[in-house]
């Protein structure tokens, strides 16, 4: 048998193997019933849906000819090297880092400090743009998390707060 998408049958594998995993994490919790779920239930169904999903998408990548055989290209290091550093730097700020002496940053400067890594990834940064952004998200973020979700977790950096 003969791929004949690589890109659709390694994304339907993809899909396939984190359904299975989170469809395997999720059995160790009582799973109850549609009527009464439990707190594996969620998860449960949502893996054996993405598993289901990524074994349809694998096997019509074994199916369905498409022009050029899609080859999958090589790996973008930049985007995903400033994606996951963007994600890193958030979680940093918004905790902190005890151990290196870093106080928790807050809410507002977590998320300024993601957006800027992270918008590093394209080729295309824009200063400007990028700052209306962090302001946006911050805005927004501000207003569900803490305005009507009311989460108890530092908005500015504790050093502003004491």
């Amino acid at each position: 048998m003969r791929i004949k998408s690589e890109k659709d049958f390694f994304s339907g594998l993809m899909f396939l193997l984190v359904g299975i995993a989170f469809a395997w994490g999720s059995s160790s919790y009582s799973i109850g019933t549609g009527a009464r779920m439990g707190p594996g239930y969620f998860p449960m169904v949502l893996g054996v849906l993405l598993a289901v999903l990524g074994l349809i998408v694998t096997i019509t990548a074994l199916n369905v000819e498409t022009p050029d055989g899609d080859p999958v290209g090589s790996i973008a290091w930049k985007p995903l090297i400033f994606i996951i550093a963007g994600n890193l730097v958030f979680g940093a700020s918004i905790g902190g880092l005890p151990s290196i002496g870093l106080p928790p940053m807050g809410l507002i400067f977590g998320i300024f400090a993601l957006t800027f890594v992270a918008s590093n990834a394209s080729d295309e940064f824009n200063f400007k743009e990028v700052l209306i952004l962090a302001i946006i998200l911050s805005l927004f973020s501000y207003a569900a998390f803490i305005m009507l979700l009311k989460l108890q977790f530092p908005v500015w950096p504790t050093f502003l707060t004491r």
